[in-house]
């Protein structure tokens, strides 16, 4: 990934792409949440576009008409970076770049640049660089059009040549560098997880900001760090929370998901990740005051199926309600789920009822009894 920084609140113009008809409030909702993404990573969305189009353009993606019209807006606007909330080729961003004279910065370039700011552990900052990295591998002879033109001859191999087979090289050394030393973190996080043999494993799952953090401080009154922003923390955290009755349970807060999360992040974070599929019983944070709710929980869903752990019973929780004016608004969403615990970790409404059923999980798990009530499907 081109490595140049990000100046703090430079001005941005993000753009989004339709080419469904069907799907554009949906393409609206995704654009909105890329300028939190924008807003996250220290830009200032100034301009949001969103295009229709039948087709994707080869050359420019959105097309060399749309292209000039974003090059007149940011030329006017003074923008530094233009967004796009999808995923251009290489060549694709090299064509706009050349033409809109803008930087150009695609959705999964932007959220690995979230996640290396956000990365605090050594762990963390390993996954983050791994993912970058297996994100960059095969865009580099894209990246480096300058070398195309120091090439050689036919059947020869110029400097420019050698010099991508020297970046190769050097990016596939670094990459098994740190899967070995990923592996050994694994390892060590096996260990740990077997000394919860026999104890009861809680995960916190959930789209990101949904407030996971939040619902651990409040269930097990510990001071987890906690931001209104997106990807607030990436680092898993568990604490051990009294449910009540002599029933405790080990629960882990989680990295949070979004929709289009980079697959190099996901296999980047597998290891973290093993921590859900070791659970017991996975709590599903949901922000209920999202207007993107049921896709945020699709997009959860999505992530759950990727890392195999989607069988594991889980239990609806339907964050955010001091938020809600109207409570029946999100009722066609809520109905769609058996037993679903409504809550706000923000005051702590719902949260005895949420350790309630905690509790009966527990308590029909020991004693052999049958968990259907609490395997909350979708009807």
């Amino acid at each position: 990934m081109d490595k140049r920084e990000i100046v703090e609140n430079n001005k941005a113009c993000i753009i989004g792409l339709n080419v469904n008809r069907e799907d554009y409030e949906r393409d609206e909702e995704s654009l909105e949440e890329l300028s939190l993404l924008a807003e996250t990573a220290g830009f200032n969305p100034d301009v949001k576009l969103l295009q229709r189009r039948q087709k994707i353009d080869p050359t420019y993606y959105i097309g060399y008409g749309k292209a000039k019209e974003v090059r007149e807006v940011v030329s006017q606007n003074q923008i530094d970076t233009v967004l796009f909330d999808f995923e251009p080729s290489p060549v694709q961003i090299r064509n706009l770049e050349k033409l809109i004279k803008c930087r150009i910065i695609s959705r999964t370039e932007l959220i690995l640049t979230i996640f290396e700011k956000r990365a605090r552990t050594k762990e963390a900052k390993l996954q983050v660089e791994l993912a970058t990295l297996m994100y960059s591998l095969p865009r580099l002879r894209h990246m480096w059009p300058h070398l195309h033109r120091t090439a050689g001859g036919i059947g020869t191999r110029g400097p420019g040549e050698k010099q991508l087979e020297v970046d190769k090289r050097r990016i596939s050394k670094r990459i098994s560098t740190i899967k070995r030393q990923l592996l050994s973190v694994k390892k060590h996080r096996m260990v740990i997880r077997s000394g919860r043999d026999g104890k009861n494993k809680v995960s916190l799952v959930g789209y990101t900001n949904a407030g996971k953090s939040s619902l651990l401080n409040r269930l097990s009154h510990s001071d987890l760090f906690t931001e209104n922003r997106l990807f607030a923390t990436l680092d898993p955290a568990t604490r051990q929370v009294w449910l009540g009755d002599g029933v405790t349970a080990l629960v882990t807060d989680t990295v949070g998901f979004i929709k289009k999360l980079p697959h190099s992040l996901i296999a980047s974070f597998r290891s973290t990740l093993e921590e859900v599929k070791d659970s017991d019983l996975l709590i599903h944070v949901v922000d209920i005051s999202s207007r993107d709710a049921l896709e945020q929980i699709r997009a959860v869903e999505d992530v759950l199926y990727e890392i195999s752990a989607d069988e594991l019973p889980v239990l609806y929780v339907f964050n955010k309600i001091d938020l809600m004016k109207n409570r029946n608004v999100k009722g066609t969403i809520i109905n769609r789920y058996k037993n679903s615990v409504l809550v706000s970790a923000k005051t702590g409404e719902g949260i005895d009822e949420l350790k309630q059923k905690l509790r009966e999980f527990f308590y029909a798990r020991k004693h052999g009894k049958s968990k259907d009530k609490i395997y909350l499907n979708i009807n």
